[in-house]
């Protein structure tokens, strides 16, 4: 029975669903079993210090290392091409686990002006009071990243497409202005998912995932993945893992593990009604404006055919008007949605929807003021609907929001 697989050759769809899983040796099973054990029965005397973990370490303690866990983390690393890493409890706890390992005080942090609001907020409101110098940027604007990442920077963060603007960050280019000041770049790219986009083969450091979203798919399990070179995401394990304590689940892991299976599937089936509802909402006269990779009016088009093999099921569109028409759009959204549920989270196989009004965001997670709020108003207006595409028909999807439209 056997069988390591050869990821370097394997394809995609092959690593999606053998990555990290084997046939049982006690029993021949061919699904991963779920290891609820807390602890583990040891052939001699361990040490009960982060510090002495190796990679040769047996399973000592489920918050150090689970055999399920270990697993998804395992599928997750081939699907990105990456040497290891490491899974948390939440996409927020491996955000976290990256911005500690990296960041003492003095330290100079690059961060996108436009984010997911809990790394945006933690930016903002935690690491300044740690001592940690946070300089926000527009991510697009090279010139405005190159003129940030000064050679006291130690970490860029940047999300592509960011949430919820849907505006692109050139990866490699930034890759190089970070490296170029000895820093280190980190990218969360929940919004592209593997399938789309592998920021390690751009020059990125660390990638992260909400393994939340598209990684599981099903809006049924909570975690976070952080994947990157071994040196790096070794410490992540005896300090954010071991120390923090934000473990994932070993339950949470084989959900995610099992969605994960079927994610390039998935994937080409969400950019596929994609499309087909971008295309449809930028021909409504009710609707401002469309942004979404695959569009070729989304302003970085040509950047998005570089860098991404699949265009996702992320878009964000604007009604006719100003906040007072979104918020009634949205008012009828909630109660009159028959297929697309009005919810916050995405990358799930339900489409999901909601309204992000622009001057609470600039208010309370970005604190965009002059040209930064100007810059996100050009792209957001005042407000704008963040569409999580799922797996079902275009033509109904189509239906129900023609008929809150």
């Amino acid at each position: 029975m056997a069988r390591n697989l050869d990821t370097d050759s394997a394809g995609p769809r092959t690593l999606a669903i053998h990555a990290g899983e084997r046939p049982d040796p006690a029993t021949g099973a061919s699904s991963p079993n779920i290891v609820m054990s807390s602890t583990f029965v040891t052939e001699r005397p361990e040490g009960f210090s982060a510090r002495e973990l190796t990679e040769d370490s047996p399973f000592v303690y489920t918050r150090w290392a689970n055999p399920t866990v270990r697993g998804l983390e395992e599928k997750v690393a081939a699907l990105e091409g990456a040497e290891s890493a490491a899974a948390f409890a939440s996409g927020m706890a491996a955000a976290h686990a990256i911005l500690l390992a990296e960041l003492s005080s003095g330290d100079r942090l690059v961060l996108s002006d436009v984010s997911y609001a809990g790394i945006a907020e933690l930016a903002r409101d935690t690491l300044p009071r740690m001592g940690v110098e946070v300089v926000t940027v527009n991510m697009s604007d090279l010139a405005a990243v190159e003129a940030a990442v000064t050679k006291g920077t130690r970490l860029v963060f940047i999300d592509t497409p960011c949430n919820p603007l849907m505006r692109l960050t050139d990866i490699a280019a930034v890759a190089r202005i970070a490296h170029a000041a000895g820093a280190r770049l980190a990218i969360d790219s929940t919004f592209a998912s593997p399938v789309a986009t592998r920021p390690l083969e751009f020059g990125a450091d660390y990638v992260m995932h909400s393994a939340t979203k598209y990684l599981g798919g099903h809006g049924d399990a909570v975690g976070g993945v952080v994947c990157g070179r071994a040196e790096l995401i070794r410490p992540l394990v005896s300090e954010a893992i071991v120390h923090f304590g934000g473990v994932m689940s070993p339950f949470n892991a084989w959900l995610i593990a099992r969605g994960a299976a079927t994610l390039p599937i998935r994937m080409r089936a969400h950019e596929e009604t994609a499309m087909a509802v971008a295309k449809w909402l930028e021909a409504d006269p009710r609707i401002a404006r469309v942004v979404y990779p695959g569009l070729p009016s989304h302003p970085q088009h040509d950047l998005a055919r570089r860098q991404m093999r699949n265009f996702s099921g992320m878009m964000t569109f604007r009604v006719r008007g100003g906040e007072a028409e979104g918020a009634e759009a949205a008012a009828r959204m909630a109660a009159r949605l028959k297929v697309i549920h009005h919810a916050v989270s995405l990358g799930h196989h339900r489409t999901l929807v909601c309204w992000m009004p622009t001057a609470s965001l600039l208010e309370t997670s970005f604190r965009l003021t002059g040209a930064g709020a100007d810059a996100y108003r050009d792209w957001a207006g005042e407000g704008v609907f963040r569409l999580s595409i799922g797996l079902e028909d275009a033509a109904d999807l189509i239906r129900d929001l023609d008929a809150v439209l």
